[in-house]
């Protein structure tokens, strides 16, 4: 048998599955396309994650966007993070192109251009169905580690939740919490004192300092109502198709703290909304963060372990992982360590840290007696990548040098139009994109100092009317009986009591 001959049967013994899979591409041996040796991925095994790596412009996007699209058509909802702002394009068919054709000729897959159903998200004020989460929702655990407060803050923090639990204070947004805090320390001090204990100043003038920066990065707009609810993203089309949910960052690059917060939150919010799902033979939700590296970048050692933790236990609500990022090592070893699907574009060797970068890529890849893994990262073309995805048993396939298919729908953005007539047309912004300010822990807290400080003016007031009033009855009383104040006239002068003396030392003597 030949190697080329034994290569397909290595490569075909390890990628059929007994259930659904998703077609990605054919096999490469010695830069030949393989048409009969395709590499597929199985839906049983797309909740434990996966990684999408490699440099700029070697087709990590397209590759997103074809996982995107199959999942669609397989009627599993998808979640992107579109950071650069190329994934619109999905709501449109592909016009086709000569070298598409060619390629699919070789992996012998067909190729279909299609458009899918797509629902445009945003954080910021862009045109989308706006994205919201309480600060009550985020809860007082979350916010601490997104904050980064000490210990002793964090106690504080807890505090503050529990109070307004306790007396029924909405925490919607920044502006809630900011107020609150100021009121442990000023106006509510004895109460909260009484109950919860005492609470520092300047503790409490650190978290607000560290608030103030969330708004800066645009947090202001991430926190409030109406909640976006989970299930909302697990819709599907009158087809069956599963809705494509494209959140627009491309405003927040820089803001890499309102980017963890959003997704920590809303990673939370998915694990404890979905039901535990055991083994199942598909996953319900599939989320894809682009640029993942803004999620680890300036994170705490505490934020770790909340991504870390998430990372593990999501899987069993259905939920699939996929990081996208240059390298593998932008994710942390804990997370890394937790993705089942690789699939590896080219890496450049320009320095000696990319050739080291180079070889512990490598290290993280099944061995194949067909391939040098090391050498294959820096030789792949665009829209080429080193594959190995887990089988139905959970066991690593053979490393495979793969062509992938292309994008059915549109390469490209959407237009002005396009995108405005996309959201127009969308069941969730009418519902998400009205803002709803109603009574929180601001107003009520203002409130009641308001009537707390016109109460103390009220009787203060009344103190002193009361004071007037005694003395303005003493007055009347001594001066409204002329002979009573003729006798205290004479029983106060100098004779009388000159004579009252006199008369006294005789009956003394």
């Amino acid at each position: 048998m030949s190697t080329t001959d034994q290569f397909k049967q290595h490569i075909n013994e390890g990628y059929t599955f007994k259930g659904d899979f998703i077609p990605l591409g054919g096999a490469m041996l010695n830069e030949e396309v393989l048409g009969d040796a395709t590499v597929k991925i199985p839906l049983k095994t797309l909740n434990r994650h996966g990684l999408i790596a490699g440099a700029t412009g070697t087709g990590k996007t397209k590759t997103l966007q074809v996982l995107a699209e199959n999942l669609s058509n397989q009627g599993i909802p998808v979640l992107l993070m579109d950071l650069k702002g190329d994934l619109s394009g999905l709501a449109q068919p592909s016009p086709g192109h000569p070298k598409i054709d060619e390629r699919h000729e070789k992996i012998n897959i067909p190729f279909t251009a299609s458009s899918f159903p797509v629902e445009i998200l945003t954080l910021s004020e862009q045109s989308g169905t706006r994205l919201r989460a309480t600060v009550s929702e985020f809860g007082p655990v979350l916010l601490s580690r997104i904050l980064k407060v000490t210990e002793t803050q964090a106690g504080i923090l807890a505090i503050i939740f529990k109070y307004c639990d306790d007396n029924e204070l909405p925490l919607v947004d920044l502006a809630d919490l900011k107020k609150v805090l100021q009121y442990a320390t000023s106006e509510g001090r004895e109460e909260i004192q009484e109950a919860y204990g005492s609470i520092s100043k300047t503790s409490t003038g650190s978290i607000i300092r560290k608030i103030i920066e969330i708004e800066q990065q645009g947090g202001d707009l991430f926190f409030g109502e109406r909640s976006f609810e989970i299930n909302d993203l697990m819709r599907h089309d009158d087809q069956g198709r599963g809705f494509v949910n494209i959140i627009r960052l491309t405003d927040i690059q820089d803001k890499p703290k309102l980017f963890s917060t959003f997704m920590l939150s809303l990673l939370a919010e998915i694990y404890s909304t979905l039901p535990e799902q055991g083994d199942s033979d598909r996953p319900e939700l599939v989320l894809f963060i682009d640029e993942a590296h803004l999620i680890f970048k300036q994170a705490s050692s505490a934020l770790l372990d909340q991504i870390e933790n998430i990372v593990k236990l999501i899987r069993s609500k259905g939920v699939g992982l996929y990081f996208v990022t240059q390298n593998p090592t932008d994710v942390p070893d804990g997370v890394l360590g937790q993705l089942g699907l690789k699939i590896q574009h080219a890496l450049r060797a320009f320095t000696a840290k990319d050739r080291k970068a180079i070889k512990l890529t490598a290290e993280n890849y099944p061995i194949s007696e067909f391939y040098d893994t090391a050498e294959v990262l820096t030789s792949l073309g665009i829209g080429e990548a080193l594959v190995s995805v887990l089988d139905e048993k959970g066991r690593p396939t053979p490393l495979a040098k793969t062509m992938l298919r292309a994008p059915m729908s549109r390469m490209d953005i959407l237009t002005k139009s396009e995108l405005k007539e996309l959201t127009a047309t969308s069941k969730l912004a009418s519902k998400y994109n009205e803002s709803i300010d109603k009574e929180s822990a601001f107003e009520i807290l203002n409130d009641k100092i308001k009537k707390a400080t016109a109460d103390e003016a009220k009787a203060a007031a009344e103190n002193d009317r009361k004071k007037l009033n005694r003395r303005s009855t003493s007055n009347r009383r001594t001066n409204s009986n002329p002979t009573q104040k003729a006798i205290v006239k004479v029983l106060t002068s100098a004779t009388f009591i000159r004579g009252a003396l006199g008369i006294l030392n005789k009956i003394l003597r």
